[in-house]
């Protein structure tokens, strides 16, 4: 590869790892606030609750849009038509005065957000193949996983010099500065002669087709619980940082949110730069196994150590969340590369699909389990120890049907459907 070709795929891992960062920060950033949003508001914990759930089923179903809809009409266009209403959302988000308001806006955002994530993935495989890919994958989720991390921080610091209403503003230029950039670098990677007519009919029988796929289940669903294990924790930030962690037996304040997020992300960047560095050194297959095992340990030290310690406390308790994230790393980029390969003139439906199928699952883990169980470390962490082994057992079973067809499980030499 040329020093000009690297340079572009440093750009386009920098332009595509920004896109996808914007919709942690529509959930992350505003953790700090929500004590004071509750208040002005007059909105209680479980209804502040709601501004991510919200979100996160308006994000699900328009997921099943992005794609498709990139695949007619090409990728750049969807980006910055996406940024664009994300930046107008943020903005009433900032003007609103009342609770219904405020979820009306964010579900707008979720209808926006899911473009850089789930458009950049179809970009990526469009420009690059193999462990190329893989590796661009991996640089994406580097920049994509610091975006967690600082969020919770910048939102506090924000706080610390003005108002909730502050954060919103702050969305629309981080979504402006994005519309910038995707104008001025990321070039068009579907080209005419490949795209597909939105027709709905076609488009129903094509998801149907694609979701009905066993292997797409097996795939979809051993990412969508492995990932969950670790967003159940996320979305149960707000309570687990301000209520249940402690530093030198007190309680961590709303600017303290980094104690949570840096040690988390920090385990996904370093599995992110792992699994670049394997890619093409180790198979996919063995990556996953490791992932596993590293997110399996990481539960089992949950476990044991809430039972023990009653009170969990810096840093101890967030050792197993910094490591899951690791996990997590080394197997999303191997799961989701074998899910776009299977459909290669479909990767916009295919990661569509992918993305609803999470999405959805994040929905209620963030909705309906976390307002459950967020107040309990124990439970917390048995549930979350619980999606693991799930997640694991799908892909156990694909690894064994793989086998029993004479395929590799990472689908590396698997012919497209």
């Amino acid at each position: 590869m040329t020093p000009a070709a690297r340079l572009s795929t440093r750009r386009l891992a920098l332009l595509l790892g920004g896109l996808a960062m914007f919709g942690p920060f529509s959930i992350d950033t505003i953790f700090p606030a929500f004590p004071s949003i509750g208040v002005q508001l007059g909105a209680d914990p479980v209804a502040m609750q709601q501004t991510i759930s919200v979100y996160l089923i308006a994000y699900a179903l328009m997921s099943i849009v992005h794609g498709p809809l990139s695949d007619a009409v090409g990728r750049r266009r969807v980006i910055l038509g996406g940024l664009l209403v994300f930046a107008a959302a943020s903005a009433g988000c900032a003007l609103s005065r009342d609770l219904p308001t405020l979820l009306a806006f964010r579900a707008l955002q979720g209808l926006s957000s899911g473009v850089g994530l789930i458009v950049g993935r179809a970009v990526i495989r469009d420009v690059l193949q193999g462990h190329d890919a893989q590796r661009l994958m991996s640089q994406v989720s580097m920049i994509f996983g610091i975006a967690p991390a600082i969020a919770p921080v910048i939102g506090g610091w924000i706080l610390g010099w003005s108002r909730w209403p502050m954060i919103f503003w702050f969305l629309v230029v981080f979504a402006l500065v994005l519309v910038a950039a995707a104008w001025l670098v990321l070039p068009e990677t579907h080209p005419p002669a490949s795209r597909l007519p939105l027709v709905p009919r076609s488009l129903l029988r094509d998801y149907a087709a694609i979701f009905v796929n066993p292997r797409f289940q097996r795939l979809a669903a051993a990412a969508a619980f492995n990932f969950s294990a670790l967003f159940l924790y996320i979305a149960s930030a707000p309570v687990f940082v301000l209520e249940l962690l402690r530093l030198r037996g007190r309680h961590l304040d709303q600017t303290q949110f980094a104690w949570f997020f840096v040690p988390t992300i920090g385990g996904m960047i370093l599995g992110a730069f792992v699994s670049g560095r394997a890619a093409g050194r180790l198979g996919g297959d063995r990556l996953v196994r490791i992932g596993f095992a590293a997110s399996g340990i990481a539960m089992l030290y949950d476990v044991i150590y809430n039972i023990v310690v009653p009170v969990p406390s810096v840093p101890w308790a967030l050792v197993p969340m910094s490591l899951h994230a690791f996990g997590i790393a080394l197997v999303f980029p191997v799961l989701t590369l074998a899910i776009l390969d299977m459909y290669p003139r479909q990767r916009g439906s295919a990661s569509s699909l992918q993305a609803f199928t999470s999405l959805v699952m994040n929905a209620l883990v963030a909705g309906v389990l976390s307002p459950l169980i967020s107040h309990h470390v124990r439970w917390l962490a048995y549930a979350a120890s619980a999606m693991t082994l799930v997640a694991f057992g799908f892909w156990q079973w694909e690894v064994a049907v793989s086998r029993r067809n004479g395929f590799r499980c990472d689908g590396a030499d698997l012919p497209p459907t």
